[in-house]
């Protein structure tokens, strides 16, 4: 018995110290410890920070819209300009981040000359300034006459008292025609500001600090950091590429980012001459891809959620599990696919929000690689269709602008392309789809934790005979999630705790859009060059086998656009239609 005890102790012993010795030994750890490095620099160079004058700006709006939003029963002209003015204060405006967003920089757009995203001379920016002059002066003449317009017909419902609603809905029209031509100004505007460049030493300089960056990971689990560092060099290289691509300017109309141009680079440099060895230390897909998306964790607000409400919550947290699990039968009962691991994934890629809920899926259930990379790819390629085609659909039938960005915000896979999508309609529809899709990025722990229960609890009894207790779940769980969460509500609170303005100007337009937003793509896009240098359209060639993940998406998709069309018609206008009256 003595015996007996001594060895069960040391078991246990063994066991904790095995699980201490993986803060520092396991990939999910040190994206964590990575992203939350990243996110304490980036708070602790912005807060101290302040822009000038910030506080008496948002005294004197507050109280223009406390003013105003007692006396219309919609936002005034009034109400919008002080609203214009919060909102045009922001940290990352200053000389500061001015020079951080400079070194981070990726290459810019370009039309037909490659070199002019990396460096523009004096001469070629007044050029450029030059020949945008007329465009904004016109977009300005536009803007100014348009807020004649809705000043005119604010003026005409004032004086019906804002009670007639023939009235007051001509002035909501005059007032977003006002509101979009004030957009197109500030776009035409930009492009009269264009400043000499030359990206190529800063470029340099981030190969070498996000390099050296992951190497401190690499070092303590034990990797080669000078083979690592080696082949991040053709990683790097790949995702330059990648990004220089996605700014040409017909890429860019049709929405082809640099997530495809990534994957496709690597994939046509692995299937022809081959991906050298000295590069694959440097693959490290899930390492990348999972510290990004600690960083993400901390763009999920819990007020910008709070801020939709309820019909928000219904759209995206009863539509998308009932869409993953409906899928993922529909693979197995109906199209009886072969890998369970891949309808997954495929299912929670299609239904949560792409790319970062396929990772966190595929290592609840451990997924193969080659499944990941088919259930991305698929993923991107249906974002770049859906982000045209949806927007455009909306306008032809003449869908309100807030279901159609309830809509594609959350059928749309990736965040960037739900922003663009919302943007070609209205700056209504824009907040409506971003912030929907924000509430369903949450889901992406959830949808984890669910997979790790359900595979290890039924699947793999099934399969193997053997039952598994609840430390495999534990063991399973992506623990990089954590990160994910403990971001999110930690930078939820701070917001919460220095109140919605100087959140906005300091933490959303100052750590997140300032700092950590930039990194994250880089990293994302690290993950994608790496995803297509480690993927062999052999190892991919029976996954096709009669179309089935093909099938799978498509089928799921529909579904999923038929019920959250329907779901956010019912929330929107007929259960809650004060809260989109607000919106």
């Amino acid at each position: 018995m003595a015996g007996s005890t001594i060895k069960t102790d040391s078991v246990v012993v063994d066991e904790a110290k095995s699980s201490l010795s993986d803060l520092w030994k396991k990939e999910d750890y040190w994206a964590i410890w990575l992203g939350f490095a990243l996110l304490l620099a980036g708070l602790a160079i912005f807060m101290p920070r302040q822009p000038e004058g910030m506080q008496e700006v948002f005294n004197t709006s507050n109280a223009i819209m406390k003013q105003e939003a007692a006396k219309a029963p919609f936002k005034t002209v009034a109400f919008i300009e002080a609203q214009d003015a919060k909102e045009k204060i922001k940290a990352r405006s200053q000389g500061f981040a001015k020079d951080i967003a400079a070194f981070m920089s990726k290459p810019k757009k370009w039309t037909s000359n490659p070199l002019d995203a990396f460096i523009m001379t004096q001469e070629q920016a007044d050029a450029k300034n030059a020949k945008a002059m007329p465009k904004y002066e016109a977009a300005k003449a536009t803007a100014v006459t348009a807020k004649a317009a809705a000043v005119t017909a604010e003026t005409a419902a004032a004086a019906a008292g804002f009670a007639n609603t023939e009235l007051n809905s001509v002035t909501e029209k005059k007032i977003d025609d006002w509101r979009r031509a004030n957009a197109k100004e500030s776009s035409a505007k930009k492009k009269t500001k264009n400043k000499p460049f030359n990206l190529f030493p800063s470029l340099f300089g981030m190969f070498l600090a996000t390099g050296l960056l992951f190497s401190i990971g690499i070092y303590f689990m034990g990797g080669s950091v000078t083979g690592f560092m080696k082949g991040f060099t053709a990683v790097f290289a790949v995702s330059l590429l990648a990004y220089v691509f996605a700014g040409q300017a017909t890429a860019k109309h049709y929405g082809i980012g640099y997530a495809a141009w990534a994957i496709a680079i690597g994939m046509i440099i692995a299937n022809t001459v081959g991906t050298p060895n000295w590069v694959k230390p440097a693959l490290q897909v899930e390492f990348f891809i999972k510290t990004g998306l600690v960083l993400l964790g901390a763009e999920v607000l819990f007020n910008k959620i709070v801020a939709i409400g309820v019909p928000g919550i219904f759209v995206a947290w009863f539509v998308t599990p009932t869409v993953l699990i409906t899928t993922f039968w529909f693979g197995q009962k109906v199209l009886k696919m072969e890998s369970k691991t891949l309808n997954m994934v495929i299912a929670s890629d299609m239904s949560v929000c792409g790319t970062s809920a396929a990772i966190a899926a595929a290592a609840a259930c451990r997924a193969k690689k080659e499944e990941l990379t088919l259930a991305i790819g698929l993923s991107l390629v249906f974002t770049s269709i859906m982000m045209i085609v949806m927007p455009a659909v909306i306008k032809a039938t003449g869908m309100p602008y807030i279901l159609g960005g309830a809509w594609m915000g959350g059928t749309i896979d990736a965040t960037g392309a739900v922003a663009a999508a919302g943007a070609f309609l209205s700056e209504k529809a824009l907040y409506v789809a971003a912030t929907i899709k924000m509430i369903q990025n949450v889901l992406i722990g959830v949808t984890a934790f669910g997979i790790a229960v359900y595979w290890t609890m039924k699947v793999e009894p099934k399969e193997t005979g053997n039952k598994v207790g609840w430390m495999e779940i534990w063991h399973r769980f992506p623990k990089f999630v954590l990160g994910f969460l403990a971001a999110s509500v930690f930078f939820s609170f701070l917001y919460t705790q220095i109140g919605p303005d100087a959140g906005f100007t300091m933490i959303d337009n100052g750590v997140l859009r300032g700092f950590t937003k930039t990194c994250r793509g880089w990293f994302f896009c690290f993950s994608f060059a790496a995803i297509g240098l480690a993927t062999n359209f052999r190892e991919l060639a029976h996954y096709f086998k009669g179309g089935k993940p093909f099938i799978l998406y498509v089928c799921g998709q529909s579904l999923n656009l038929v019920l959250t069309l329907g779901m956010a018609y019912i929330m929107f206008y007929l259960v809650f239609p004060e809260i989109t009256a607000a919106i």
